[in-house]
């Protein structure tokens, strides 16, 4: 399990070193830093999935378009000592640095690259301290002939599932991708109903499966999706002579299936999440931007609950969330013994000022109470309350 990532000099942060566990949330203001984590797995993510002898870090691919060297490089500040002492020690001066803890072993990369540039070379690689300078040869961002631990952090980046904020909507037609390459839901969702089709009699993620239906991924995943969507039912047919699928969907018991623009943009911007944490393997990583994009309340706090089971049945969800609801699931599922207190990180976002934390991190315990609720860290409802009962501004 990623245990920590590091990041140094990039994008809106000079140094930070932020704890990771099953299930972290990462909450706080907008344009404060979250999505600048997510991404920097998600950098890694593409590089070694999709250019397995790189010495290069690709900026723009399949998962995320950050732009150029230029863009992701953090300008604001002081440069932290450690990257002078870098460039007294070894001569150059890196642009940003990208470290992960996973488990007992530690891994960082230092980039580098001119402002233009559309991808940063690999100007250093550590592993457990012992540093490659300027590598000839990678495997996966990594030296060629790795420990079965770096192996096993290779795997997991490669295969992660990264789902941003913004996923399709209702399609008439849905592609039938190859299984092979594409084997998780894509960054938009676009690829979740060819994995649901494909994989449909696979064997879902045995701790995440519900009681009283078969455990296939198909039958899985319309249950799950019972639970927020009362009446729920689906079916995937394939297009003869075609590598194409149509969705019919239903949210009442009393219909048939309909074209998914009749059933509301809450099943098919949900669909991908459930696809996606049934079709994991026990230590994947599952990355979710706002999954309570056009969930009711009740969903929200709903799949709050669901994440916190898919991390206890073994994957590592990291979310990014404004929803209050989202994080009360959570915090339900920690109550109701569903996932230890311990295994839960809540990180709280703010913009750089000085002298302050850019990220406070509230702790939960067992009850599913939390020691500290800083200013803006979902508070808006008591703070309009307040005003309501003339107790503010």
């Amino acid at each position: 399990m990623l245990s920590e990532v590091e990041l140094t000099l990039f994008k809106c942060f000079e140094h930070l070193r932020l704890p990771l566990c099953p299930l972290t949330v990462l909450s706080g203001l907008n344009a404060s830093g979250k999505s600048s984590v997510i991404q920097a797995l998600v950098l890694l993510h593409q590089t070694m999935h999709g250019n397995e002898w790189s010495t290069r870090l690709i900026l723009n691919g399949s998962g995320v378009q950050l732009g150029t060297v230029g863009d992701v490089v953090d300008t604001v500040g002081d440069v932290a000592d450690e990257v002078y002492s870098r460039k007294r020690a070894f001569g150059y001066t890196p642009a940003f640095g990208i470290g992960l803890a996973d488990g007992d072993v530690s891994y960082r990369w230092v980039f580098n690259g001119e402002p233009g540039d559309m991808s940063a070379e690999v100007v250093s690689i550590s592993v457990e301290g012992e540093e490659s300078k300027n590598p000839e040869t990678l495997r996966h961002l990594l030296p060629p002939r790795g420990n079965a631990a770096a192996s096993s952090l290779t795997n997991r980046l490669r295969n992660l599932a990264y789902i941003t904020a913004e996923r399709v909507g209702p399609r008439e037609l849905y592609q039938l991708e190859d299984q092979h390459a594409a084997a998780a839901v894509g960054p938009r969702g676009e690829h979740a109903v060819s994995l649901l089709y494909s994989g449909r009699e696979e064997q879902a993620l045995p701790g995440l499966a519900l009681d009283g239906t078969t455990r296939t991924r198909l039958s899985q995943v319309i249950a799950r999706m019972g639970t927020f969507f009362p009446g729920f039912g689906m079916s995937v047919r394939q297009v003869q002579n075609a590598n194409y699928v149509t969705l019919g969907l239903r949210t009442s018991n009393e219909t048939e299936h309909h074209r998914p623009i009749h059933t509301g943009f809450g099943v098919t911007q949900t669909l991908p999440v459930v696809v996606a944490a049934l079709s994991a393997s026990e230590g994947d990583i599952l990355l979710i931007e706002n999954p309570e994009v056009h969930l009711h309340p009740m969903g929200q706090a709903l799949m709050g609950q669901f994440l916190a089971e898919a991390s206890n049945a073994g994957v590592q969800v990291i979310v990014e969330t404004h929803s209050d609801h989202i994080l009360n699931g959570v915090r339900r599922s920690v109550k109701a013994g569903g996932i230890p207190a311990d295994d839960v990180a809540i990180h709280f976002f703010r913009p750089r000022a000085e002298g302050e934390s850019q990220v406070i991190s509230p702790q939960i315990d067992q009850s599913g109470s939390i020691d500290d609720w800083p200013e803006g860290f979902f508070d808006q409802f008591d703070k309009d309350m307040n005003y309501f009962a003339g107790w503010g501004d």
